[in-house]
């Protein structure tokens, strides 16, 4: 490798931003603190944008979508629910550690689920554009709970005992 080489990379390779360093000029919310880590103007970034957001307790966003952008939510620490569809009417709730996926086009909504702790994200879109549209919805008061399925997640409903049947196969 050619010392012009090496240097371009120690200029244009990896890049840490520190937590110190987050960007908060970028659109906020009432109720919510978004910062800025990853964009093309802080790291040359050209794909995504990728950022922290932090929520305070017992507050929501209104109902929206992010346009054709695809939106990944990891919740670090707190309890998130998250409301989707036309009318918000299915409800899911996530963890610490926990990721959330938000397709292009979707209307949805973040909750922070608890009364007192304030609900913290690392949040990164699929763009560089800040694009929520904000729509006028009247959700539905009792929306359905939407679980992880699939072969080895199964419903939670159907890990319940019932008395004297055990849900072990284990035999003597």
């Amino acid at each position: 490798m050619t010392q012009q080489a090496a240097s371009h990379w120690r200029e244009h390779g990896v890049q840490v931003v520190p937590s110190s360093g987050l960007d908060l000029n970028t659109p906020q919310t009432a109720g919510m603190t978004r910062a800025a880590a990853v964009t093309h103007a802080r790291t040359g970034a050209s794909k995504l944008w990728a950022g922290t957001v932090t929520i305070h307790p017992h507050a929501k966003t209104g109902a929206h979508h992010h346009g054709d952008l695809e939106s990944v939510i990891y919740v670090v620490r707190g309890r998130a629910r998250m409301r989707w569809g036309d009318h918000l009417e299915y409800v899911a709730e996530a963890g610490p550690g926990d990721f959330i996926y938000v397709p292009p086009f979707v209307p949805h909504q973040e909750i922070n689920a608890s009364q007192d702790d304030a609900l913290v994200c690392m949040l990164v879109r699929s763009g560089q554009e800040p694009i929520v549209v904000n729509l006028d919805i009247v959700p539905v008061e009792a929306p359905e709970q939407v679980y992880w399925v699939d072969p080895i997640h199964p419903h939670p409903e159907s890990c319940v005992e019932t008395p004297g049947q055990s849900t072990s196969s284990t035999q003597s």
